[in-house]
């Protein structure tokens, strides 16, 4: 599998690079991690729980970022298991390009992928993966965004003394239940 894009983060590129090497960041930005621990210089080991079609599995792997060159790019090799589910390893070039005040982010991927995975058709393996990557940078995008207003939203927190109640969302009903009262 081969995938490529281009995604304009609006940040400044030494921001993004911060952000690209920032564990906790990622965990929260990459859908289904479970952790990202150091394993070593520039690798990590990694936790996922990932769907791909009718497959769900709980994925365990390493990355480690090679051919570094601050602010600009670097190169991740990934391997990771998940049993019975399969395989997947391969390469990622991510490259940062500065636009003004902000930042052009490019990877190329090569991946292979083995096991029931790879049994399921490339069609549903590329379309899983794309949309994990929607996903990692859409999050990406509102994290790197959004910063400041998270910290602003904090600081007017209410302190323990103020009695004003916030709303919970509603819960959704399960069809159970809405079946059980026709």
């Amino acid at each position: 599998m081969e995938m490529n894009q281009s995604q304009r983060l609006p940040v400044p590129q030494q921001v993004a690079w911060e952000a690209l090497n920032d564990t906790a960041l990622l965990k929260q930005c990459i859908p289904g991690c479970e952790s990202i621990e150091p394993d070593g210089e520039n690798a990590y080991q990694l936790a996922l729980t990932a769907a791909v079609g009718p497959v769900k599995a709980r994925f365990k792997g390493r990355m480690a970022l090679q051919d570094i060159q601050a602010p600009h790019s670097y190169t991740i090799q990934f391997d990771g298991q998940g049993g019975a589910a399969g395989f997947g390893k391969g390469s990622a070039r991510v490259t940062l390009e500065p636009d003004g005040d902000e930042t052009v982010l490019t990877y190329v991927v090569n991946a292979q992928v083995g096991g029931k995975i790879a049994q399921i058709g490339s069609r549903l393996v590329d379309a899983a993966a794309r949309k994990m990557a929607d996903a990692f940078f859409t999050r990406f995008t509102e994290a790197l965004s959004a910063p400041d207003d998270a910290a602003q939203q904090q600081d007017a927190a209410p302190e323990g003394g103020d009695t004003q109640q916030t709303e919970e969302p509603k819960r959704k009903r399960s069809w159970t239940a809405w079946i059980s009262k026709s």
